[in-house]
């Protein structure tokens, strides 16, 4: 498929851009799903519990050491797919098996950790922020699944926009679900995890540090932002950059071709003889 050099080039980047977003789309669904030392670096946040019990408390340092051989761990840090756990002397030590639109329920984990699965009753407002969390996590998870899915699927469905306006439409309506698949997923992201962060360090009875996961983010931004500049591309090509029409394809190689003009013009002097000529002629025949 051939058409106009601008028109051209613009597909090739919006095709690329769709290209480089699916490595860093595949590392955030990858990111801490088992132990790994690429992998286990990759999180949304990371909350460190080893000093659980604040210094202010007496003996604190004797009930962190009795809530470690308890069962709680040092650190754990959430992923798109499940949670790994670990002590900071040792790294990583366990991650939980992948599941399908999971949450992290960070409660249950430590309770269950510290008390040996023990149920206890939560206030109604920590179940609803628990119920908000999990809703969240899921939705985040199914549109970066599905965002994932459509920008592969989009790197070979954008050539088709040298055709014509027609594909650059239904490309760029592509392109919208793409972007917000990707950025929503992104923004919704970002919000668990600074609310995380805040909810969990401004607790003033429990000493928990909570990290952001700085690759995660940077992952999951980039792939955001290239699949917003490949939409661009495809509105951009659907409004301008008009493809090239078949009967014109070959006119930027084919030679100029000249006409023939009706008429010679010849010297006045040649015309005047032989208007001469022409007289004598007709008076002859007369």
């Amino acid at each position: 498929m051939r058409g106009p050099p601008a028109r051209r080039n613009t597909t090739i980047v919006a095709a690329i851009f769709y290209f480089i977003t699916i490595p860093f789309l595949i590392m955030v669904s990858l990111g801490n799903t088992h132990i790994n030392p690429i992998l286990n670096d990759i999180y949304f946040f990371k909350l460190d519990v080893s000093q659980i019990i604040p210094i202010s408390v007496e003996n604190s340092n004797l009930l962190n050491s009795v809530a470690r051989s308890l069962g709680l761990h040092d650190f754990y840090q959430v992923g798109l797919w499940n949670f790994c756990e670990g002590y900071n002397n040792e790294g990583v030590t366990y991650c939980s098996s992948p599941v399908a639109l999971y949450w992290f329920n960070p409660v249950e984990v430590l309770v269950g950790e510290l008390l040996a699965g023990a149920k206890i009753a939560l206030p109604s407002a920590v179940t609803t922020i628990l119920t908000l969390l999990r809703l969240g996590s899921q939705v985040m998870m199914a549109f970066f699944t599905a965002g994932t899915a459509l920008n592969f699927v989009l790197i070979f469905l954008t050539p088709l926009a040298l055709c014509t306006r027609w594909f650059s439409l239904a490309l760029s309506i592509l392109g919208v679900i793409s972007s917000i698949l990707v950025g929503v997923a992104a923004i919704i992201a970002t919000v668990i995890t600074v609310a995380a962060k805040v909810a969990l360090t401004a607790q003033d009875e429990l000493n928990i540090n909570a990290e952001i996961g700085i690759k995660m983010f940077v992952f999951m931004w980039i792939a955001a932002i290239l699949s917003v500049l490949a939409l661009f591309l495809h509105l951009a090509m659907g409004c301008c950059c008009k493809p090239q029409k078949r009967g014109a394809a070959y006119e930027d190689g084919r030679p100029e071709v000249r006409e023939k003009p009706s008429k010679v013009n010849l010297p006045s002097f040649v015309r005047r003889r032989r208007g001469a000529a022409a007289e004598g002629d007709t008076s002859a025949s007369t």
